[in-house]
């Protein structure tokens, strides 16, 4: 073999299809998550039967499946019927009401949305749902900035399955009790996956998107043992096209042990994340976590008070969610003399690579 014969030249590349490594690619088969598949199919099987499907709140970590497990079921569902329709929305893209209303109005068709108020968009959508029956799923669900939109589906759609999706396990206790009792969700928790899945997944993948005998052994074994450390798949799908760009620009026809570790060793260098990353009012709220670390959060939300702080307790209350989510917060749930409460602990925190 000559020296040239290593060489990508410039009208070759070693991705085969780099959609594949798209986050929002959904494979034909979605591997050691079929359990979690079958409990969404069962929620949604009444529908067959003219009947109210059971609601679903799907959570885990970052980057274990949920939302590539649901879209794989909607596809699937989409297949089989034209009678039950599929509605997905990401609230972390369309975080208000008027946003999501907006969203599903395009997605069934209805384009007299101009000069039209939220409540005057959802008459519409419902009108149009209700003339078969509907699966929903709101994905990133604790990002909307309030759930009214989840009432009005909850109490004027006839036949419908409603699926929630988020992160945080806290997520349906710290629900409005009035939404609860509407939408009564099953909990379905996504664990992490482990070197094994790990393997298997990323295995998958490189099948999809790469051309045959492009990754080195040892090479695809570094990037397994690193992902599995993170427990982020994301974060994996991530690296093996990082690992790919890499090794094109420096006209590879292979992707080598040290391509994989000069790439490993980005997400090695990644330093803390600062609370300076944050919105400001998310900076005050850590900030009295942080001088008040393992204090209740009913005694926190008061020193927030006193401090001018102007949101609502329940908006509050997402804060801290959503920071327990990013890692600065620890929650832990406690109970005493007067009923439950939640513990918040600060904490430091790391980036992982899908967040960039």
């Amino acid at each position: 073999m000559g020296v040239f014969d290593k060489i990508l030249h410039s009208d070759q590349t070693l991705f085969k299809n780099i959609d594949a490594l798209d986050f929002d690619f959904v494979p034909k088969i979605i591997p050691y998550r079929e359990e979690q598949q079958r409990r969404i199919a069962t929620a949604i099987q009444p529908l067959f039967s003219d009947r109210n499907g059971k609601n679903l709140v799907l959570h885990g970590m970052p980057g274990v499946g949920k939302t590539v497990a649901c879209r794989h079921v909607f596809k699937e569902l989409e297949e089989k019927t034209d009678e039950i329709i599929t509605v997905y929305v990401n609230c972390w893209k369309k975080n208000t009401g008027y946003k999501i209303a907006i969203d599903m109005c395009e997605q069934l068709g209805y384009s007299f949305t101009q000069n039209r108020k939220t409540d005057e968009l959802f008459k519409e959508v419902i009108r149009l749902l209700n003339k078969k029956k509907v699966v929903l799923a709101f994905d990133e669900i604790d990002k909307a900035e309030d759930y009214g939109f989840l009432y009005i589906l909850a109490e004027e759609l006839y036949r419908k399955t409603i699926i929630l999706i988020t992160n945080y396990k806290t997520f349906l206790e710290n629900m409005d009790e009035r939404l609860k009792s509407r939408i009564m969700p099953e909990l379905i928790e996504f664990k992490p996956y482990n070197l094994p899945d790990t393997k298997g997944i990323l295995k998958q993948r490189v099948e999809y998107a790469f051309y045959p005998n492009v990754w080195e052994t040892d090479a695809f074994e570094a990037v397994v043992k690193k992902i599995a450390s993170l427990q982020d798949i994301r974060a994996g799908i991530h690296l093996l096209k990082d690992c790919g760009d890499y090794a094109e620009s420096r006209s590879s026809k292979t992707i080598t042990i040290e391509h994989a570790n000069a790439c490993i060793a980005k997400i090695d260098e990644f330093e803390t994340l600062k609370s300076t990353d944050l919105k400001d009012e998310d900076k005050v709220i850590l900030n009295i976590v942080k001088k008040n670390t393992k204090a209740k959060i009913g005694d926190l939300f008061k020193s927030y008070c006193d401090s001018g702080g102007k949101s609502a307790y329940k908006t509050f209350q997402r804060k801290i969610n959503s920071l327990e989510g990013q890692g600065f917060v620890k929650l832990t749930k406690s109970q005493g003399e007067g009923g439950n409460t939640t513990i918040v602990e600060y904490k430091e925190r790391t980036k992982k690579l899908s967040e960039f």
